[in-house]
Order: structure tokens, then sequence, then C-alpha cells
């Protein structure tokens, strides 16, 4: 009989991505097919998959015939299983409640790993001799189980699942209170399952395995071996005796040594030993003739063996992050290479043929530079360099030793573990996170300038500071402000000691050390000065301002105590043009803030410079007011009767003893603390403009964006070339970190399910200094072949609520900063030919697969369809970014010479089928459309995958197996310290 082709799961069962709802695509109807039509995408990463794809089913044994091979294998083993039957009787027992349980079988998948107490359940369902298990193919158990239950699990297997080709005991599911996956318990495997003769993938990732299990060099059939995340110091040389291993992945693990028998593995395709303690590479590997994938990345690696240019399959060769001195000559000269890694090693000089040659990086090396001039006695070794990591975009951990590390992150962050910053060998995590209000604390005359980096674990103590490195946006005015990372220290944000590195016009870092891991952001605040004010008293003065001065009498304090000050230059125009009164005028705004008491023992002196144009000899002291602003309020109160005003003929001084915020004004208006408010608020909005544009090649594809009214006439100069749209909304006020959306309107609504997309709507958080643009796609009901459609974008304040009204009833409604609406700007679908429609996808047949890994997520065919539709005639560029070669690119021009949509499938699915199963390959695609300027296409692959991510956690949840601290989640900004950002 030949089993259906099935799917790894369900969405409700997998807890993994949704397809983009774009269109539906028939399922082919297959006929038997070989085992491994489609590799297993499943590596050596944590935890479930998003999304499995289906290996290609192949033809199964009849039922008879499969009693023949259950006896076969049941041949003297019932000594050793009978302790394992006793435990499938009593598991029974315990189990009768399943029966009213989803069903476990999917076709021939058996899926145990996101139920609890999967082993149980597996152990019943042998009990029961169940029919169905004859023709199970895949089986997934979590290793997270109790281990004698796993064992006994195990022990059943080979009698009870004999037709057997996938097992995977990965374990990972779970994870620690600060996010980490926890290994499984999985330490060996019993030597019976090496008498599953079909048996072609085994993933024992994310377990406790210190030894290599002795069935496994006994499966002769094996495939595919993954061992990622475990505790392997070695390898033995029985490895060599798997004639079929295609794909080996031994990542994570701590290998010192490779066995010289791997060089045996001829028909070995793909290996990764990254992130090992490898220090060397055995000639033998050399043997390696079917090998086309190559990964040594982080390790200790100093030379490598010149037996790596006989390589001649050889397409791709990681030999990033390690000690490099040289490489052997001939590495450029192989046929078939293309893509060489050797950034950060310690190579100096490198052969000609590799620093021409356009695949090969060599970043992060020490090209050109001399040695540097030892004074050690002869004969005393060199001590290497501190190794430094380059990490791509598809990692989000790295490994750091008590003999320290430089670290560069995908995203530009840097950072410098000095020797002896630890003590024993630790996993850092990282995540940057797009800002948001929660995790942006800001204060009221703040503005952001970069993402937030989150770095773990969380608290943890460093015997030396870290150095950290954060690239920033430079900020418009630097006149009296100064750039700060900011912190969260023990529930409270704080601003570090920062140092300012240029190492370009416009790529600025900020520089600080760290004593512990937390949340990180870049903010341009007001210049800060502050001084720890002693019993004796103290003098504190503003470096901006020297005329803004407090003074601390003996007596203040009885316990020293920090004090910082902030002053805001305010301009006098803005003012006038308020008040309509051309003499108004007000002082810098000033702000105090303090740890301790709220209040001091002895009065405190403030001194503060007269309005601009006033003096004390000639001023009417009916005009002058002082007010007084105490946060969280927005109100400013005239408190110029109960305080004793001291001028001079340049300053006025008060006394006061607990601090917050103080303003001079000198107006003639009445309800001076109302102006004040209305003042305050005016000062702090940005003059912004919003835009919609629709891409010339593509209209369903949309550009939404805001910014600032400076920057309108150059953005859409440059934008204009590929977009065209409505003219920009008339000029609207936003405060730094305030919320609005987008809703579509009039027959026109989002077409992909976004992370950012409530109900249709598309949120935004405007940032004066970042880029507060989004690219979506449309879609539309109504008939487009009929007629265009004409519909529209209104944008709105706020979040997202239950109902968003229209833009006529909305637009009546008084514009300003309380108002919800905005803008409205015009969108429209042109016609489309009868011939354009969708039904160029109807009778489309395309193999079934899912792109990606478990840790950067996956895609499915519904959204390589998506991307597909969207590349235009962009696609010969993307495929060359992707490594098509120009002869398969003009292949395919020719046989599909009619069919554009055709060509771009035709590209697109041909290189997914070969990335199948092969880490980064999402990562591949993503940098292959940013090097191709369709960054729109990129970030909608982002948003799909984050929005897979979302998903997935949704699912653990719903099946109980969060531990409480799956989620990564941001700190509260409800604890930002407002009184000393002013």
């Amino acid at each position: 009989m030949v089993c259906p082709a099935s799917a790894l799961g369900s969405v409700d069962q997998l807890a993994g991505p949704t397809d983009l709802p774009l269109t539906r695509v028939p399922a082919r109807q297959e006929g038997p097919a070989s085992l491994l039509s489609a590799p297993h995408p499943d590596y050596s990463l944590p935890g479930p998959c998003l999304s499995r794809p289906a290996w290609q089913a192949g033809t199964c044994l009849a039922p008879e015939d499969g009693r023949g091979a259950m006896a076969a294998v049941e041949e003297g083993l019932e000594p050793q299983l009978a302790a394992a039957q006793d435990a499938a009787k009593d598991a029974a027992d315990t189990v009768d409640a399943w029966s009213a349980a989803p069903p476990l079988l999917t076709g021939n998948r058996l899926s145990l790993d996101l139920y609890p107490g999967g082993c149980q359940r597996l152990l019943h369902l042998c009990a029961q001799q169940t029919p169905q298990l004859l023709e199970v193919e895949f089986l997934q158990l979590s290793g997270h189980e109790d281990p004698q239950l796993l064992e006994d699990a195990l022990a059943r297997v080979p009698w009870s699942l004999p037709h057997l080709r996938s097992l995977v005991l990965k374990g990972g599911q779970r994870r620690d209170a600060l996010g980490a996956c926890l290994r499984g318990s999985l330490t060996t495997l019993p030597a019976r399952l090496s008498g599953l003769a079909r048996l072609a993938h085994l993933d024992l990732s994310f377990n406790s395995l210190e030894t290599l299990p002795a069935c496994i060099p006994r499966m002769r059939g094996l495939d595919a071996l993954l061992l990622s995340h475990n505790h392997l110091s070695e390898l033995p040389e029985a490895l060599g005796a798997l004639p079929a291993l295609t794909f080996l992945a031994v990542t994570h693990n701590r290998l010192h040594a490779l066995p010289t028998a791997l060089g045996a593995l001829s028909t070995l395709q793909r290996l990764d030993l990254s992130e090992n303690l490898l220090d060397s590479v055995p000639p033998e590997i050399g043997g390696l003739s079917s090998l086309a994938e190559l990964s040594l990345a982080s390790n200790r690696l100093q030379s490598l063996p010149a037996s790596l240019v006989g390589l001649r399959s050889l397409r791709l060769l990681v030999l990033h992050s390690n000690l490099l001195a040289s490489v052997p000559t001939g590495l450029a000269r192989l046929p078939l290479l293309t893509r060489l890694d050797l950034r950060d090693n310690q190579l100096r000089d490198v052969p000609s043929e590799l620093l021409d040659a356009p695949f090969v990086r060599l970043q992060g090396n020490p090209l050109g530079k001399a040695l540097p001039d030892s004074h050690s006695p002869p004969g005393t070794p060199m001590v290497p360099e501190m190794p430094r990591l380059f990490l791509t975009s598809d990692l989000d951990s790295f490994p750091v030793t008590p003999q320290g590390c430089s670290v560069t992150l995908a995203c530009g962050v840097r950072l410098q573990f000095p020797a002896g910053a630890t003590t024993t060998s630790v996993t850092i995590r990282f995540r940057q996170w797009q800002p948001e209000p929660r995790l942006v604390p800001l204060g009221p005359h703040d503005s952001l300038l970069s993402s937030v980096l989150e770095l773990q674990p969380h608290g943890m103590a460093f015997q030396q500071e870290v150095g950290l490195w954060l690239l920033f946006v430079p900020p418009r005015s630097r006149r009296c402000r100064e750039v700060v990372v900011r912190t969260l220290s023990d529930d409270t944000w704080n601003d570090l000691e920062t140092h300012l590195e240029e190492e370009a016009p416009k790529r600025l870092w900020a520089h600080c050390q760290v004593p512990h891991f937390s949340w990180f952001l870049v903010v341009s605040r007001p210049v800060s000065n502050a001084c720890l004010v002693p019993p004796e008293g103290t003098l504190l003065f503003s470096s901006g301002h020297p005329g803004v001065k407090v003074t601390f009498p003996p007596g203040a304090t009885e316990e020293p105590r920090h004090v910082c000050m902030q002053v805001v230059r305010m301009v006098g125009r803005e003012l006038q043009a308020l008040l309509q009164e051309p003499e108004a005028a007000v002082s810098p705004l000033l702000c105090l803030s303090q740890s301790g008491p709220s209040s001091f023992l002895q009065p405190v002196t403030v001194q503060l410079p007269l309005p601009p144009g006033i003096t004390g000899l000639s001023l009417d002291r009916s005009r002058l007011h002082l007010l007084y602003r105490a946060p969280p309020a927005a109100t400013w109160d005239d408190i110029t009767a109960q305080v004793a005003l001291e001028l001079t003929h340049l300053y006025a001084r008060f006394q006061v003893t607990h601090f917050s915020w103080y303003w001079l004004w000198y107006t003639t208006k009445a309800c001076v603390g109302h102006l004040a408010g209305k003042a305050w608020r005016r000062l702090r909005l940005h003059h912004v403009n919003l835009i919609a544009l629709q891409r010339r090649r593509d209209p369903e594809q949309i550009l939404l964006q805001c910014l600032p009214r400076s920057k309108v006439d150059a953005t859409l100069r440059r934008l204009l070339e590929r977009y065209r749209g409505p003219e920009p909304s008339d000029t609207v006020e936003m405060f730094e970190g305030e919320r609005f959306f987008a809703a579509f309107e009039r027959g026109i609504d989002v077409d992909a399910d976004r992370p950012d997309c409530v109900e249709g709507r598309v949120c935004f958080v405007f940032y004066s200094h970042l880029k507060n643009v989004k690219e979506v796609y449309v879609t539309t009901t109504l008939d487009r072949q009929a007629q265009a459609v004409r519909g529209q974008v209104s944008f709105y304040r706020g979040a997202v609520p239950g109902e968003v009204p229209e833009e006529v009833p909305a637009a009546r409604h008084r514009k300003g900063v309380d108002a919800l609406w905005m803008a409205t700007l015009p969108i429209k679908l042109p016609k489309l030919p009868r011939s354009e429609g969708l039904g160029h996808r109807a009778n489309l047949s395309l193999a079934p697969l899912n792109l990606g890994d478990a840790d950067t997520g996956f895609l499915t065919q519904s959204n390589l369809l998506s991307v597909a539709g969207r590349l235009g005639p962009d696609w010969p560029t993307v495929a060359l970014h992707l490594g098509v070669s120009y002869q398969e690119l003009q292949r395919i021009r020719h046989e599909f010479r009619d069919d554009l949509d055709g060509q771009i499938r035709h590209m697109l699915f041909s290189w997914a089928e070969r990335q199948a199963g092969q880490p980064g390959a999402v990562g591949l695609l993503m940098e292959a459309l940013e090097q191709s300027d369709r960054r729109d296409v990129a970030e909608e692959v982002r948003a799909v995958l984050e929005l897979g991510r979302h998903k997935y956690l949704d699912g653990i949840r719903r099946t109980s197996l969060d531990p409480g601290g799956l989620a990564l989640t941001g700190p509260s900004a409800s604890k930002s310290p407002e009184p000393v950002q002013a």
C-alpha cells in the first residue's frame, strides 16, 4: 500500500506560522517518492519547530509485510523488553482519559513532543497494539520526559514502529526564567534502536549527551544526524561507518578534536561543526569528496590542512571567528565555491587571489598590519590575540569564556569582554527590539536615537566591566544636549557615563562600560549636571548655562545625597507667536531632582537668569512670574507670591526646600500658569507630514511614512523614482513616542497578517530621529477587473480603538493634538486586465516545502508565492544575489519567455528546493532582497517570521508547556525617571 504525503501537523498542533492569506494552492497528488526528496529542515535548533515541512512520503509496507518485519525485530527481544511491557501496562491504566483527547496520529506521523506525558501516550498506544502504528514513519518525542519512561518508550519503538524513518528526540521545548532553552535529560539510547533498518533521520539536539550512543554507528541507513547543543567532547572513529550519511550537525558542543575516520564519509554533503573548541582539523577531511558545505566557525583553529583544496564539490566554506593566521593557497580556485567566510580571524596576509575574489569575506582581519613587537624572552610561547566573533543575523547567542572575546552583532552592536570578566563559560543571549513606549522611558525633552538592545542573562555581574558600543542616529541639535546610553538597573532606568566615537560623518557609536546586562538604548537629553551634596553643603551650577546655580547651605542634609540639574533652553520666537505679545520672554527651564528624602532640612538657594531683554533695574515686577510644576502633574502653578524673589541686574534668586521644575515668565497676560502649560506642550511638539505612496511597478505595495517637515522634500525626491502618490498631508503635530495608526478604508484592506497590524490597521510609534516608515501590501474584495478601486488611508492618533470613524465625519472635529483624526490620503488600485487576476495561480502545482529552520522561522509555500508576486522585473537581480548562476538565469528566461510570473516562481522555488533543510536559508533570502534594493519585501518576510514566532509561543502556552519564562517580556516604562530627564 502507498502512504499519502502528509505534512508535519497542522498549525494548531505545531503552533507554527500560518501562510499568508494570498491564495490557496491545491495540494499536489503524489505517488511514491524517494526517502529524502525534500530534506528535513529541522537542524540543531531549540524547541519544536515553528512549522516543519513534510518529507515526501515514500512507500510503506502492507500490514502483512509489516508483521513480518516486526517479527524479525522482535526475535530475541522479549527478555530485554519485559520491563518495558510492564511499564506500558501500568501507563495504560493511567491514560484512559486520553481517549477523548485529539487524535495523535496524523497519517504516517506521530507527534508527541508538544503533549505532556508523550512517552506514556506512546506506551499506551504500543500496549493497545494500535494497527496505525505500523504506518508511522515520523516520530517526535520530547527530551524533557522522565528518563526511565523515555528509555521504556524507546525500547518499544523497534518492535511497534518498524517502518520508522525519522526520529526526533529533542530538548529545548522548555525554558528557564531567563528565557534560555533547557536541555533534555537524554544521555544515551537503547542498543536495540540499531534495529530500525529504515531510519534515515535522527535528531538528538538540545540534550545531555556526553558520548555518542553506541547504536548510532550501526544505523547503516542513516542520512541525517543532528547532535547540536549537547555536551559531546569527542566523536568515535566508528562514525565513519555510516555509508549513507549526507548531513551531520554537531554545533554548540565541546569537541576538541575530530576522528580521522570522518574522512571516510564519502556521501557527506553538509557538515556543521561550528561553536566548538576545535584547534585543528585532521588532513583526512580532504576525503569528503561529496562535501558541498562546511562550517567550522567560532572555534579555535589556528591553521587549516592543505587537503581542503581537494574538496572539489565544496560550495560554501565558513571559517569566521577563529584564530587563523594563514589559509591554504588554492582555496579560491575550488571550481564550485560561491562563498568563503574568513571574517574575524588573525589574517595579516592572504594570497592575492583571495583579495580579488568577490565571494571572499575578510572583514575583521588585521590585513597589512605588522606583528606586534615581542619583548618576551626567546622560546616564550606567543599568547594569541583576544578571539573575535562576527555573528550573522540567524544567531541570537554566543559563548564567552574566561579568556574574553570581542563580539560584533549583525545589527552593528559591539561588545568587548576583557579576560577574566567571567570565571566560567557563559552563553550570552541578545535581541533587538523595535522601540515602543513600554520599552523606551523618555523624559519630556528626550529624543530616542536607537533601537532597544536586550542582553541576557539579566543582572549577571561581571568580574570586570564589559565594553558596549551602540550605533545611533546623529541628533539634529547638539546645543546644550548630550547623548547617553540608558539602561534598566534594579527596576530603575539610569543613564550611564557615555563616550562618543565617530567612525564616519554619519556613523556614530555610543560607548559605555556596563557592570551587568539588561536593556540598553541611546537617547539625546538636555545636558545633565550632578553632584553629591554632603552635610557641609556645596555649589552646583549648569555647564551649559553658567548663570544657573544652586547653593546648598551647611546642614541642608544629614546624609550625603545625589542631586541632578537639567536646563532646557526655550525658543523665544515660538513663545511670542503663541502669546501674540512681542515683549513676552521666558528664562531657561530648570529641572532639579534628588535621591533620598523629598525635602531639605535648610532652604536651598536657586539662581535663574532673568528672561532675555529684561534687567533687574528696569523690569516691572508685576509682570514677572515664577512658575512651578511638580510631576507627574502637567499644570504649572504661579508661586511668585509664595517666595521672596531677590533680583539683581541679570539674575533672580529664590529659596526652596524641595526640588521640581522652575520657570521665570515676563508677560502682561493673566492666567500665566495655563499659558505656560500650553507653551510647554507646544514647544515639545514636532511638526510632521504624513505620506502614502504606491510603488510604480506594483500599485498594491503601499509605503506609509511620518516625516519631519524639514525632510519631506528631500525624501520625496529620492522616492518618486520608484513610487507615486498624492501630495503629503497638511502639517500635523506629534510628541516624541506618540502612538498613531493607519487605517485603510473604502474597500481596501491590508493583504497580509502582520504583528504590527490590528484588525487591518497598521500601528506606528513616532520617534523624531528614527525612520517612521512601513511598507504594506493591500488587497480589495471589489472586482478590479470591472473598474479601478478608489480607496483611502486615514491616520489617527493613539492605539487602535474598537471602531475607527470614517474620514468625513472625523474631519469635522477640531484639528490639533487632541483630535483623533490627523489626515486622509487617496489610494487607487488600477483596473486589472482579464488575464491578470488571480487565475494565473489557479492551476499552479508546486512541491510543498517550508524554507528555513526552527531558529529563524519558516516560510511556507504561500509565503514564497507572495514574495514571488512582489519581485516583478527585479527578479534577475535578486536571483544573482541568491547565487543563481547566469547560465541558469538565461535558461529560465528562455523556458518561460512569455510568462514573467512563471520566470519568477520557477527561479524562487527551484532555489528554495535546493535550500530546503539548510540553516540560514531565510537569512540568505532577506540579504539578497536588501542587496537588490527590495527592502520592502525583506521587511515583509521579517514580519511573517515575527508573526509565526508569536503564534508558536501562543501554541506552546495552549499546550501548557510554558513554565512562565518562554516569551521575552520588556520592562515596564512606568518607573521612568521623568524628573531626571527633563
